[in-house]
């Protein structure tokens, strides 16, 4: 009965009223036109002409919502491009219904189905860039999530704040300032009375995964002093892998314990592998509470660049492994591999010493995307075509929207499974060869 309740309730109509559409093809040639009644659910928005076929529409299908001139616009990812126009007095609450469950929907497709701790707040927001140049403003409604801040504004795409990225949150005068890494500012304004209860409950999710990494580094390391914590926390907030130099210049030991938690999860031989061959003061380590929370523990990875040289015929690869630790075991399937720079560039490429600075940015890069994601690969691994499978498009939604996820799929060489130790080695060793022999950036890496 419960499955049963659900489905009628996505197939609610939310919104309907009379216009007239206008569907072209991807050539730009016009496929039908006329008059309808529009109605948008939870996930569709269907178009009943007077005469003619019914027309749905997935809401995530739609690639951009462009409102002008009482006018709206809707580019499909499959090229097509549908336009709705006369909607009348109707035209602002479809607007505005239209943009939300959108929203909605890639925001479940986004992997950001995980525990609401603040549900919806009614406010005024701007976000300016790093310069100070506005990007967007106006209403919207903002909601707390366990790892992350969503602004979905009453018409427009939405935006999300991982806290990992949260450098510094301010107030004054009922308006809340939050300021990112990326050098982001976000103001918050006319929230009403919820203005306290927000505060709260968002100084009280961030002050948590602040206390989820100190509880795991004494865990790791019970004689860490208290500036030591203090300052190495900081910088493995949620999962954020840091590198060793980093590390070792706040506390030496440290490092050396987060070596001895690969080795307890079965990763020993794999990592020492890998050290070997990569630029081992670049190499970072990071952990964080598993996808299902205390059900499934707490998850430890690493990067290691592998710089290698043309001479070598290796290199040009930062290795990621990512695993869930069970005990003494690891739950860990394959080893990632990204590239670093463009492979005609490679042989030509800087020094290992000015590549630290492209590796720093990449593994930020790194950081960054494996937090929205939440640590899933099958977003970074699976082909373009098997995006449209049923089980898999809410990744091509991902791809498309998520710019670090783009870069990832990009870079990304290919991977190489666990399934013996001599295996892994020999079909590591044949991925770094590939990566340095072959030119084309878009070429993947496949096990013979």
């Amino acid at each position: 009965m419960e499955n049963s309740n659900e489905e009628e309730e996505e197939d609610k109509t939310v919104i309907e009223c009379q216009m007239s559409y206008a569907l072209l093809d991807e050539n730009g040639k016009q496929v039908t036109t006329g008059d309808c009644n529009g109605a948008i659910n939870k996930e569709y928005l269907t178009l009943y002409p007077k005469f003619g076929d019914i027309l749905p529409f997935h809401l995530r299908e739609i690639s951009l919502i462009e409102a002008e001139n009482y006018q709206i616009t809707l580019p499909m990812f499959s090229k097509e491009k549908l336009t709705l126009f006369d909607l009348g007095h109707c035209y602002e609450d479809f607007h505005r219904v239209l943009s939300d469950l959108r929203n909605e929907v890639i925001i479940k497709d986004l992997l950001m189905n995980e525990t609401v701790r603040k549900p919806d707040v009614n406010m005024e927001f701007t976000c300016t860039d790093e310069k100070g140049n506005e990007k967007q403003k106006g209403p919207a409604k903002t909601r707390l999530y366990e790892t992350g801040m969503v602004i979905i504004p009453e018409k427009g795409e939405f935006l999300r704040v991982p806290y990992s990225d949260v450098t510094g949150v301010s107030e004054e005068n009922y308006t809340i300032k939050v300021g990112t890494e990326q050098g982001e500012q976000f103001l918050f304004e006319k929230m009403g009375s919820e203005f306290g209860p927000f505060l709260k409950q968002f100084s009280d999710v961030y002050n948590e995964l602040q206390t989820r990494a100190v509880s795991s580094l004494k865990a790791l390391y019970p004689p860490i002093d208290s500036v030591s914590l203090r300052r190495v926390s900081a910088i493995m907030r949620e999962g954020k892998a840091a590198k060793r130099a980093d590390i070792e210049a706040i506390n030496s030991r440290l490092w050396q314990e987060l070596e001895k938690k690969i080795t307890s999860v079965g990763l020993n031989d794999p990592y020492a592998f890998l050290k070997e061959l990569g630029r081992q003061e670049e190499i970072a380590i990071g952990f964080k509470r598993g996808l299902m929370g205390d059900l499934t523990g707490e998850y430890i990875w690493f990067l290691v660049p592998i710089y290698g040289t043309v001479e070598k015929g290796y290199g040009n690869a930062i290795a990621m492994e990512a695993t869930e630790a069970t005990g003494e075991e690891s739950t860990g399937k394959a080893t990632y591999f990204f590239r670093m720079v463009s492979r005609k560039d490679f042989p030509t490429s800087k020094t290992p010493e000015q590549l630290d600075g492209e590796v720093d940015k990449l593994i930020k890069t790194i950081n960054r995307c494996m937090l929205d994601i939440n640590f899933r690969r099958e977003p970074i691994y699976l082909p373009e075509e098997r995006l449209d499978e049923a089980d898999y498009v809410k990744y091509k939604i991902a791809s498309q929207r998520i710019p670090s996820l783009q870069i990832l799929r990009n870079l990304y060489i290919g991977r190489v499974i666990h399934a013996s130790p001599e295996q892994w080695k020999n079909d590591t060793m044949e991925l770094l060869r590939f990566n340095v022999a072959t030119l084309d950036d878009s070429t993947k890496w496949k096990r013979q």
